[in-house]
């Protein structure tokens, strides 16, 4: 049952082929059994899975199914769940059970889906490799000397090792893409404001977005149907009708208009790369795509305006990790100044106090103007190369990562060029825009992710594409050797 993918798990649940119960144990025990070689869980939660699989069977035997009935999910631990440790991957929110449930989270409730557990993360969905979490270091299932890539990415490898069928991930400059990318599955970030990020805990409010990370775009269609829609909760939720993602995934390419930038092929990427996501484009030709190259000429720019906006954000969200109102308290504070110094210096880890710093110098008086306004105002240009692309062009395509998933601890000492890991996803959260990463070959037996940049609310054009792709190749559906 555990290589089958969300579309089929319903049809067998729907034929009586199995019951949830039956089909939620079976995760549980290749959670209990592997997730150990890659430590993609933070919290395993069987009591809840199996109750909730128990309803699930009880509401389709009723007649009352949801889009999710009984199907198991795991979810990223940066989700507020309650009754459930939500620790964001850190030391100072170890202890943190939250007493209610994240918009998505009662999404999937409704829906009828179980879930697994909460995946591992980087801390404060800081970092691109999994490496920053204070739970250890997520392996990725392909190669487990490697990373999985990042923030998502104990729900990348939970997906790639076969120990959830899906899972949920959240984006604020690559966190899906990237770790699709890395282990081979799909994962889709959507238009910012499309999913509530109402129990979200915030890293970077205007860049911070969830979406689903699955094998195919079909599932990732039915996960978004639950995922999306307006939240009176979240003020940058927004109201926008929500269409049937599952409605046109069979709609012919014939004409599509495709635009590759030339500064995503240029020096940086790796030329093997380069090659698989120069066949996945070839492969859109056949199936009757237009291609053309376009140019996006302040994408260089998009990095450095990342790295001044997101931290500034997430030193303003994580002001109130003091160990007074939220998060980790040091033992015997000798005053109120001692409490906040060592509650923050030993509940944050190295990553997240270094972007703390930049977006506190970013932020401060005298620097204000001269960093973070002029880093909004370059965020603005990037988005309008975009609009102006999108006058052409139907779809972006180009690839997710520069390279394969690299080596454990290999730019653990070397934050920029970690950083430049999502020099080519960064700019979409910058803009706002939905963009998707889909497997699309391999090279040396890794991964290599082909990412889809799409118009704003344009999800269903983009889960077309990419299911049209998968109709047609199988990248998809390779698995790990060990986990299959």
């Amino acid at each position: 049952m555990h290589n089958k993918t969300i579309t089929e798990l319903s049809a067998g649940l729907e034929a009586g082929d199995f019951s949830s119960v039956e089909l939620t144990q079976t995760y549980l025990d290749r959670i209990h059994s592997l997730d150990k070689q890659v430590n993609s869980f933070i919290t395993v939660t069987p009591e809840i899975a199996l109750e909730q699989a128990k309803n699930a069977d009880a509401q389709r035997a009723a007649g009352n199914a949801g889009l999710l009935n009984g199907i198991p999910l795991a979810q990223k631990d940066i989700f507020c769940t309650k009754g459930v440790r939500t620790s964001c991957g850190s030391k100072m929110l170890d202890p943190f059970v939250s007493p209610y449930d994240a918009t998505t989270i009662t999404k999937f409730n409704d829906s009828g889906a179980v879930m697994l557990g909460k995946t591992n993360m980087d801390e404060f969905a800081m970092g691109s490799s999994n490496e920053t979490s204070w739970y250890g270091t997520v392996k990725n299932p392909w190669n487990q000397e490697t990373v999985p890539g990042g923030s998502s990415g104990g729900s990348a490898a939970a997906v790639a090792a076969r120990l959830a069928p899906a899972s949920t991930g959240t984006d604020t400059g690559g966190s899906i893409r990237q770790p699709a990318s890395f282990c081979g599955i799909t994962g889709l970030k959507p238009t910012y404001g499309r999913v509530s990020r109402y129990g979200m805990i915030a890293f970077a409010s205007s860049l911070d977005q969830a979406g689903p990370m699955t094998r195919t775009a079909e599932d990732a269609a039915l996960m978004l149907n639950v995922m999306a829609g307006h939240d009176l909760r979240d003020s940058t939720s927004v109201d926008e009708a929500v269409p049937d993602y599952t409605a046109n995934l069979n709609d012919s390419l014939e004409g599509l208009k495709v635009g590759l930038p030339k500064e995503f092929f240029s020096e940086g990427l790796n030329d093997d790369v380069a090659k698989v996501i120069e066949s996945a484009v070839k492969e859109y030709e056949k199936m009757g795509a237009v291609i053309k190259e376009i140019s996006l000429p302040t994408s260089n720019l998009a990095v450095p305006t990342y790295y001044i906006i997101a931290p500034s954000e997430c030193s303003s969200n994580l002001s109130r990790m003091d160990g007074v109102r939220f998060g980790h308290r040091c033992e015997d504070p000798k005053d109120l100044n001692d409490l906040y110094i060592r509650s923050r210096g030993e509940g944050f880890g190295p990553e997240v106090k270094r972007r703390i710093l930049v977006g506190t110098y970013a932020l401060s008086e005298g620097f204000y103007d001269a960093y973070y306004v002029k880093a909004q105002k370059t965020r603005r240009l990037i988005t309008n190369d975009f609009n102006q692309a999108f006058d052409d062009v139907d779809v972006i395509m180009g690839p997710a990562a520069p390279s394969t998933a690299f080596k454990i601890g290999e730019l653990t000492d070397d934050p920029i060029t970690m950083y430049l890991s999502d020099i080519y996803t960064i700019a979409v959260n910058l803009a706002g825009l939905p963009g998707m990463s889909i497997p699309a070959g391999f090279v040396n037996n890794m991964p290599v992710g082909l990412q889809l940049i799409g118009k704003h609310f344009a999800e269903s054009k983009l889960l077309n594409v990419a299911h049209q792709f998968q109709k047609e190749t199988d990248w998809h559906l390779k698995a790990p050797e060990s986990f299959k």
